[in-house]
């Protein structure tokens, strides 16, 4: 976890100099988004809370959000991601959130997404999402591809904000 810690100080200290928050909704990352950022000493001045909404259930139950929200969204989509994103900002009153939703392997989903499929999504001063395809069905290897991916958006997002 050591590269995930160093991104997670990087952008923490940016949110911290910024006296900014964070949130963080995530999937088939497994929380290891939320992991690398609260390993950082401190990270409290920054970190507010997250969630692993690996379910419709879980996203229903822990972010409250209604049937009616997902109309026309499919999960394991940017705008599934962006909806989770607004969502967790929302409830928890902070500045940023990043959201990830995606197939870590070794199989699809059932949306019909290929192992290594990761949809990633800011809210916040910027907004933006992206979806990464890594080509492989490495569970491990695709959830820790797909923080690194989260938390590099998040940066990029933040810097750009000013």
């Amino acid at each position: 976890m050591p590269e995930l810690t160093s991104m997670a100080a990087s952008v923490g200290a940016l949110l911290k100099s910024k006296q900014q928050t964070l949130a963080v909704s995530e999937s088939a990352g497994g929380g290891l988004i939320s992991a690398s950022l609260v390993a950082v000493p401190g990270a409290s001045a920054y970190y507010v809370g997250g969630v692993v909404v690996y379910t419709r259930v879980a996203q229903r139950g822990l972010l409250q959000v209604p049937d009616p929200a997902m109309e026309g969204i499919r999960a394991s989509s940017e705008p599934y991601a962006m909806l989770n994103a607004r969502t967790v900002r929302e409830a928890l009153g902070t500045t940023w959130a990043l959201s990830e939703t995606g197939a870590s392997g070794p199989t699809g989903n059932r949306y019909g997404d290929a192992a290594g499929h990761s949809c990633i999504a800011v809210s916040g001063p910027v907004e933006r999402s992206i979806t990464l395809e890594t080509g492989h069905g490495d569970r491990e290897a695709n959830m820790w591809q797909f923080a690194r991916a989260a938390l590099d958006l998040l940066e990029q997002c933040v810097q750009e904000s000013g």
